[in-house]
């Protein structure tokens, strides 16, 4: 069977630094000509917010892909696009504190304890902080099997950040159902982990 080579993985990787540049680029062309409708504001958070799931949703796919079509060097992508995801999701942080809350850290606070979606919207980008952190390959290095358990919090990250989109969408619920549907797939291909995990949580003693 054909083995993508090393070199493909470096080609891949710069298509996938072009392709985030461009997809930057091509916001910036939309608030530029005033493309963003009505409430421009909505449209800017809601932009970053998919393209950081849309990242993360194909760092989980790389996984099942590398070991249905054995290409393990597929593998080598998982840390740039779930960086790429995380930098994403920061940038929709920032434009909420930004144009919502006008920097008040303060309010910040207070609209995260008095709304549930915003609860759960900075439980996953906590969980994506550390896992940014520790991808660092001299804190793996330290961290040994830890690092493995901890960035299996991947999944709920992705859990909560989908439920945090489906309850902030107040009409059209297509498309997050579209993303729920994709996020059950990607954890489906996970289940023989969670049925390991769940027998060695509630197994009889």
């Amino acid at each position: 069977m054909f083995k993508i080579p090393p070199l493909a993985i470096t080609l891949i990787k710069a298509i996938i630094h072009l392709a985030s540049l461009s997809t930057l680029l091509y916001f910036y062309i939309l608030i530029d000509s005033n493309r963003l409708g009505a409430d421009p504001v909505k449209e800017m958070i809601h932009f970053l917010g998919k393209t950081g799931l849309n990242y993360l949703l194909i760092t989980l796919a790389i996984t099942p892909l590398a070991k249905r079509f054995k290409q393990p060097l597929l593998i080598r992508l998982r840390r740039v696009l779930g960086l790429y995801s995380f930098v994403w999701i920061c940038l929709h942080l920032t434009a909420f504190i930004w144009l919502e809350l006008n920097w008040q850290v303060g309010l910040l606070i207070e609209e995260i304890i008095k709304r549930p979606y915003l609860t759960l919207g900075m439980a996953a980008w906590s969980i994506l902080l550390l896992l940014s952190i520790t991808s660092i390959n001299a804190i793996r290095k330290r961290m040994k099997k830890a690092w493995f358990t901890l960035h299996r919090w991947v999944y709920v990250a992705l859990v909560l950040g989908i439920v945090h989109y489906y309850w902030s969408v107040k009409s059209g619920l297509i498309e997050p159902s579209i993303y729920i549907g994709l996020s059950l797939l990607l954890l489906n291909e996970r289940r023989q982990y969670f049925k390991s995990l769940y027998h060695s949580l509630f197994k009889k003693p």
